[in-house]
């Protein structure tokens, strides 16, 4: 289902996020489709299922899927440009980064992005 690199810098439960919302994005996983329990799943990667859990958490949050109390967690349609809005949140984490590394404060990043300013440091 969902595979992990030891390499990549992204916490695992990001990685599970991604792997998931992307199988989701390209039809690999279908509405109603169930996923894993977070033991299964846990088990199969060799994590803490706290880790799958806070996943789950996260996709659900998003709206790529929804919990149903006893039953499990099930695969809902892919958000409308869902695609499109990972790529530019990934942009934006990687462009403020690098903004940061430049000597941007968290402060001015949240007043670039909240209020469009351009005066800055």
């Amino acid at each position: 289902m969902v595979t992990l690199n030891s390499r990549d810098s992204r916490p695992i439960y990001v990685q599970i996020v991604d792997g998931i919302r992307e199988q989701i994005a390209l039809g690999i996983l279908a509405p109603g489709e169930k996923l894993p329990s977070v033991r299964e799943l846990a088990g199969v990667l060799a994590i803490n299922p706290n880790t799958i859990q806070r996943a789950y958490r996260e996709l659900e949050a998003g709206g790529w899927v929804t919990t149903e109390a006893g039953r499990g967690c099930f695969v809902r349609q892919a958000p409308e440009n869902a695609g499109r809005k990972d790529a530019l949140v990934r942009s934006l984490q990687e462009t403020a980064g690098e903004l940061r590394r430049l000597g941007l404060t968290e402060e001015d990043l949240i007043r670039l992005i909240t209020k469009g300013g351009t005066n800055h440091a």
